[in-house]
């Protein structure tokens, strides 16, 4: 501004130098008050989200049940604050189409789709006391136990044992019986060898209407209910490929053994998207904007090999074939983003690479963000290249054509098998019906028309439609035709993020101490997503600053800034600490000075930094703050700083 103002040089090296002085104070209160890098202190954190109600047993007073959790205000507020910034992050910026599909799904949907045979973990039992265990898990553990108990152990026979225990969730039921034989696997509980592993279904059966007959299911994904609906999300996009749709929503798995708090219950949130694309053209016209973005790969042949994974750009893991595909790319990048944007630390996000014993045989690609977590890696995010299964057997089921169109530039002469309906023996057969079996039978695809041909020969009957058709019902010619368009049934690229396993990462991963005090707990919430963003105080308790207190709280409100009022008695400083449990980034504090001129003092809760400025700007900053529209930084180099920060600067409060 001086210098835009032309203003001396000396007044211009005053202010570069007080602004120098002060970046420096920030930054020495930001290491002051930075976190340990000790791990973190599990009980303590469960302490706090108890204490301060982030998250608590369901139906407690009647005993709980395990896998049920209730969020408190404040988790629920903080849920509510990254799905909305999930929503803007994908569904705005990606023009995604939203839906809201029902919970309560017919068994014939998830037959078809494989759930009701193959959606399974396997399980094993203690015979005396009727226990059972996920049996990947209870490896996984005991490999775990058997590493921290011999410190000894070569770095060797140590890689050999990871290995195995990278591939618990892959084995077949014979091979990890054979493995629990091999380490001598029993129950951890009652010491009793456990029976043969087997498969168990993950889904909450019920029955529709009263009279019992029709079987349903609670979803355990909320995926279905956007495939059967594509041909009429299809429709509602004027027809263009590709496009993709979204939906944010409830899954429940019965889960075999549910534990590790938030991150396997039995009922949960899911974000899920669906983006249906041609499958011979999975490039994305955004790639290039995240091309050079960095990430964490684990990818199979690693895995299986140093057990470590790699950075690389997702540019370059897509042009190595790393990645399959650049649509599939794309995508884990705006992950990675998204989970940063939302205060998961970088260094703890790996994407891994499903190994090809876990992949579905139809999956192109499959790989899962993961976040350290004091449990260890936790899957958050599954990022699959579904290819066309789902719509197929939709469609086979149904007799439904999921399909697409890609018109061509300019016609093609192509030969192939046409049919003609014979009017003469279809009608004697169907009568009124032979209008729709016509229309069925001259609807069919190409390739549908060949696949009709070879049954009719070999079989001499095929259903097309839910009618029967006999061979001498239609005709058949191969020809020259022109075409000006390629019917095709779109691959799918799915990433689905599982919401309640993000929040507890964001949980852990913003929970620290501070280094002045060891008993002061923080949690780090970024401003976006804090579930308060403001704390109102005062520094005395008369009437004449509760009123201002309440005046702060109603303009706060009104411009959309979350607040919280604290005018009990005690010492600001303690308020501040319960504002820091809750992860409040800004407090704001009424003394002397509010009421002479007016004006407020500003904390920021990682610094403890505060800035004195006028009442009217304090709504706009602290949404601005809120919103990454401006940081800190620019607001104590705009308003007076009162207290630059560091070890013990909330001690004289």
């Amino acid at each position: 501004m001086l210098k835009r103002d032309g203003g001396a040089a000396e007044d211009i090296a005053r202010e570069v130098a007080i602004l120098k002085d002060l970046k420096l104070q920030l930054e020495a209160a930001r290491a002051a008050e930075a976190p340990k890098e000790d791990a973190i202190d599990r009980k303590a954190l469960e302490k706090l989200l108890l204490h301060r109600m982030f998250v608590v047993p369901a139906f407690e007073i009647h005993g709980s049940v395990a896998g049920l959790f209730d969020l408190g205000p404040p988790a629920c507020a903080l849920k509510a604050n990254v799905v909305a910034e999930w929503r803007r992050h994908f569904v705005l910026q990606e023009g995604m189409l939203e839906m809201e599909c029902t919970c309560l799904t017919p068994e014939a949907v998830l037959k078809t789709s494989g759930h009701v045979d193959r959606f399974t973990d396997l399980m094993v039992k203690d015979p005396t006391n009727g226990e059972c265990f996920r049996a990947d898990k209870l490896l996984e553990d005991f490999i775990d136990k058997l590493i921290e108990d011999n410190p000894t152990m070569s770095q060797a026979e140590m890689d050999k044992h990871r290995l195995v225990q990278r591939q618990a969730d892959a084995y077949s039921p014979e091979e990890i019986h054979a493995i629990f034989q091999e380490y001598n696997i029993v129950s951890p509980t009652s010491g009793a060898a456990l029976s043969e592993p087997y498969p168990f279904n993950l889904m909450f059966k019920t029955s529709i209407g009263p009279e019992g007959t029709a079987v349903g299911y609670l979803r355990p994904e909320t995926a279905q209910g956007l495939f059967v609906n594509f041909r009429r999300l299809l429709e509602f996009n004027g027809a263009k490929m590709p496009f993709a749709a979204a939906q944010i929503g409830l899954g429940f798995r019965n889960e075999i053994s549910p534990r590790a708090g938030l991150i396997r219950v039995r009922e949960f949130c899911m974000a899920e998207i669906e983006h249906f694309v041609h499958p011979e053209h999975k490039d994305h016209d955004k790639f290039e904007q995240v091309a050079g973005k960095t990430l964490q790969l684990f990818g199979q042949d690693d895995q299986l090999g140093s057990g470590k994974a790699r950075y690389m750009t997702i540019g370059e893991a897509v042009a190595t074939g790393l990645v399959n595909n650049q649509t599939l790319g794309y995508f884990m990048a705006r992950t990675q983003l998204f989970l940063e944007k939302i205060g998961i630390i970088p260094e703890k996000m790996r994407f891994r690479q499903h190994l090809r014993t876990e992949m579905a045989h139809y999956a192109a690609d499959c790989w899962d963000m993961e976040i350290e977590t004091s449990y260890g890696w936790v899957e958050c995010v599954g990022h699959a290249d579904r290819a066309c299964y789902d719509l197929k057997v939709h469609s086979e089921r149904t007799n439904v054509a999921m399909e697409a169109s890609l018109l061509y530039k300019e016609p093609k002469k192509v030969e192939a098998w046409t049919l003609k309906p014979d009017g003469g023996k279809i009608g004697p057969v169907y009568k009124k019906d032979q209008k729709a079996v016509k229309a069925a039978l001259e609807a069919l695809s190409a390739d549908k028309v060949l696949q009709l041909k070879n049954d009719l020969e070999a079989n001499g009957s095929a259903d097309v439609a839910g009618f029967t058709i006999q061979k001498d019902m239609v005709k058949f010619k191969f020809a020259k035709k022109t075409v000006h368009e390629e019917k095709y049934m779109p691959s799918v690229i799915e990433p689905s993020f599982g919401i309640g396993r993000i929040l507890y990462c964001l949980l852990e991963h913003s929970f620290y101490t501070r280094r002045s005090d060891e008993q002061r707990a923080v949690m780090r919430f970024p401003p976006l997503v804090a579930p308060i963003k403001a704390g109102i105080y005062n520094l005395k308790v008369t009437p004449a600053t509760n009123a201002h207190v309440a005046r702060l709280t109603e303009l706060l409100s009104a411009a959309g800034v979350t607040n919280k009022a604290d005018t009990a008695s005690g010492s600001l400083g303690r308020r501040y600490a319960r504002a820091d449990e809750l992860g409040v980034p800004y407090g704001v504090t009424v003394d002397p000075d509010t009421l002479t001129r007016d004006t407020v003092t500003l904390r920021e809760r990682d610094t403890c930094a505060q800035i004195r400025l006028p009442v009217v700007a304090l709504a706009p900053l602290i949404a601005d703050l809120c919103a990454g529209r401006t940081t800190w930084e620019q607001a104590m180099r705009k308003f007076p700083v009162v207290n630059a920060g560091g070890e013990g600067a909330d001690d004289e409060e």
